[in-house]
């Protein structure tokens, strides 16, 4: 008997030894997490289970109202996360946008809110690069991502004109990302 139960605790050790956990902050192509681009809105609360999720439905007809919005804070009240659906108003519908606020959230290949633009660079195929009035937004659709770069931490000669073309070559590699969204379609 005591041979039968040692094997039974033995076998139930390994097998929870050799499941892997998912990395609730693992981001790849259309996932992040338990979160991927099929999620949705009602799914939200199953999966922000051990999280807050504040729910921040616009208000007003479709025309006039902004955005359905639901942000996932930790136990803690740390902001991880901020998600747009696709439309507002539907349960059914899929999340479009994901801001990611939380710098333990990090790609397959060590990019995160703490990286610079040389760490992007090295890791990613910048897909196009949009020059805006305060900052600069660099696409990667390799992971459905986009990076926002202040302008302050680009030459003086490139802050002012938003007409420029700007290159990846123009971005100092000690940039600092200070925003990381996924874009789901």
């Amino acid at each position: 008997m005591k041979k039968v139960l040692l094997s039974l605790v033995l076998v139930s050790l390994f097998v929870q030894c050799s499941t892997k956990e998912e990395n609730p902050f693992l981001i790849s192509k259309g996932k992040i997490g338990k979160l991927t681009k099929e999620t949705t809105v009602a799914q939200l609360d199953s999966i922000f289970v051990n999280d807050s999720l504040v729910k921040r439905i616009g208000e007003g007809d479709y025309v006039q109202a902004g955005s359905d919005n639901y942000l996932v804070y930790s136990k803690e009240g740390e902001k991880l996360l901020s998600l747009t659906p696709k439309q507002q108003h539907d349960p059914a519908e899929t999340i479009e946008t994901v801001q990611i606020y939380d710098p333990r959230f990090v790609t397959d290949k060590g990019v995160s809110l703490s990286s610079t633009f040389k760490e992007l660079r090295e890791q990613y195929t910048i897909n196009s690069i949009q020059n805006t009035l305060r900052n600069i937004v660099i696409f990667v659709n390799e992971i459905d991502a986009y990076f926002t770069i202040d302008k302050a931490e680009l030459p003086a000669d490139l802050r002012y004109d938003t007409s420029l073309n700007i290159d990846a070559v123009q971005i100092p590699d000690e940039a600092k990302i200070k925003f990381m969204m996924l874009g789901w379609e």
